[in-house]
């Protein structure tokens, strides 16, 4: 049996539900609600020590971080295979799991959390907001989210975050001049990595900041989009009221976004 502790917009969760249900796998879930903290609630800690989702419940025995989780199922459960036959591809592919964990996961927050959180966070109280923070267990990522809060896009932070997906989607196109996806002919689990990362800036409308001039990302964001998988992992687990919401608050910020992606752009390291 499967059980997955899971989020809806959790963007780590989405991409192990894409790769269950590339899979054909049922299993069932239990709902952990990153805003009323229950993931830091004592039973849920046993489940996860670091009180984060998602985790994989596979009879007894538990897997946590969304990385391993979907490279345990394909392990797993080798039908179809989503991991390359060679061992250099699943070395390239592997990259992208490093990229996603590393690097965009935090930009993602915090770009995230410039439009549609910050907002949420407006609407509270001044205690309420001091405990939201004083549930960050770490210190660097309140650091991060203190300063995303009271600077929006303008946060250094947040810059790092654009910087980010420049670098990424840079080395994403050129990959993907080499088959419809990204290590090849065949999608894999770096494709899935990247899928909810790239879906979470669709959602806010700032997508077209870095994909406007790369066409193959374009074309590969197609494809992405009409899998099956992604539809009942993602699109059909976000509500018309969340959609919306993301574009209202997200929108809006694609002009800064656009000019500060600029000065990324303008800077001689990036230019090299």
């Amino acid at each position: 049996m499967l059980k997955l502790y899971s989020y809806n917009s959790s963007i780590c969760a989405q991409k192990v539900r894409i790769t269950l249900a590339e899979k054909g796998l049922a299993f069932d879930v239990q709902n952990i609600d990153l805003f009323t903290n229950e993931q830091f609630k004592p039973e849920y800690l046993k489940v996860n020590p670091k009180g984060v989702v998602p985790a994989l419940d596979h009879d007894g025995k538990i897997v946590i971080e969304s990385s391993l989780i979907c490279e345990y199922i394909d392990e797993a459960f080798p039908q179809p295979p989503l991991m390359p036959a060679d061992a250099f591809g699943r070395a390239r592919m592997r990259l992208w799991s490093k990229e996603v964990d590393e690097h965009l996961f935090e930009a993602t927050r915090e770009l995230s959390f410039s439009a549609m959180f910050r907002e949420r966070m407006r609407n509270m109280t001044e205690e309420q907001r001091e405990g939201r923070f004083n549930n960050v267990g770490d210190a660097i990522k309140r650091e991060r989210l203190m300063s995303t809060y009271e600077r929006g896009v303008e946060s250094p932070y947040v810059y790092q975050g654009i910087a980010c997906f420049e670098t990424a989607f840079g080395k994403m196109e050129k990959e993907l001049s080499h088959g419809a996806w990204i290590v090849g002919d065949r999608m894999t689990l770096a494709d899935i990595n990247m899928m909810p990362f790239v879906a979470r800036l669709d959602f806010l409308g700032l997508l077209d900041a870095w994909i406007a001039d790369r066409p193959r990302i374009k074309d590969w964001w197609a494809r992405a989009r009409a899998l099956p998988s992604f539809r009942a992992a993602i699109a059909e687990k976000t509500s018309e009221a969340e959609a919306a919401a993301m574009k209202k608050f997200g929108s809006p910020l694609l002009t800064r976004v656009r000019e500060r992606r600029e000065e990324y752009l303008r800077q001689p390291r990036a230019a090299a």
